[in-house]
């Protein structure tokens, strides 16, 4: 399942989750996830400094293909990783004594290769997110404004790259200050409030509250186009005004329906598709 905070993606190996970050279209894989996965390892990241460490001894050839990128942790903040491309990964695995070695090959080819084909046909990559997300217990509706949700995100950080903003913290601040003003809350409170932890938010977000977040990203986005702000703090008061939109509307929502678009809802331990037909089942009972 992919995972786009921080434009941090998340693969599976055999249920491990590797940690991938897409630059200049090619892919660069967390080096200590593919250690966890080759060798069980409780500790990868120790398994990885000693293995480093012989590798620079020994003169590895590959060595300076192996560069740091901000990915998402475990507590959910970015923080440098030593990461590698599929050339560089091989040559990593190619020192790991281990019978997953050759599964996991082929693996990095086709993940490499779905890639190539996805440059040339964007709709192959929402076809396998679709097959994901519905693998995993979504309904067709949700799938829809999941993916009409990455869309808008995408637009919105193009055009906050457009204008200046580059740096990945500048975008966390930014998406916090819409959630902030949308929904009353920041995304890391938000996901307290579902009770996660280093799930997706917005995998775990209801069909409302998905079109909510939507609509204060492409406010946001409308606004930046109309105004074109040149200074972070410009981005900032932007972001508020098109989470402040999304705010109003949401409000009247509540006045009219007289139930809450945030919930403490997640998906957790019942997948999406069936709480829903719970939902009806139960509207029809009432």
């Amino acid at each position: 399942m992919e995972k786009e905070d921080g434009n941090t993606h998340i693969a599976l190996f055999k249920g491990k989750a590797i940690r991938r970050k897409l630059v200049e279209d090619k892919w660069f894989f967390s080096i200590i996830d593919v250690v966890g996965a080759l060798t069980d390892s409780t500790i990868p990241k120790r398994y990885w400094a000693d293995l480093k460490t012989r590798l620079e001894e020994e003169g590895f050839e590959a060595y300076d293909k192996i560069v740091q990128l901000k990915l998402i942790a475990e507590d959910d903040k970015l923080r440098e990783t030593d990461c590698a491309d599929t050339e560089g990964i091989f040559r990593v695995i190619q020192s790991i004594p281990s019978k997953k070695a050759e599964p996991f090959k082929r693996w990095l080819a086709r993940v490499g290769y779905e890639r190539v084909q996805e440059i040339e046909n964007p709709e192959l990559a929402q076809e396998r997110m679709k097959k994901l997300y519905g693998l995993k217990g979504y309904s067709k509706d949700w799938i829809d404004k999941r993916l009409r949700g990455i869309a808008i995100r995408q637009n919105l950080t193009e055009e906050w790259k457009n204008r200046g903003v580059e740096q990945e913290t500048d975008f966390a601040i930014l998406t916090a200050e819409i959630s902030k003003a949308t929904f009353g809350m920041t995304p890391t409170e938000y996901k307290k409030f579902k009770g996660l932890r280093n799930e997706n938010l917005r995998d775990h977000m209801t069909d409302i509250e998905l079109i909510f977040n939507m609509l204060g990203e492409a406010s946001t986005s409308e606004i930046e186009k109309a105004q074109d702000p040149n200074t972070f703090e410009e981005h900032l008061e932007i972001s508020n005004k098109g989470g402040n939109v999304a705010k109003i509307a949401r409000i009247k929502l509540e006045q009219e329906t007289g139930a809450s678009v945030v919930t403490d809802e997640n998906y957790l331990d019942t997948p999406e598709k069936i709480k829903k037909k719970r939902k009806i089942q139960v509207s029809y009972a009432n």
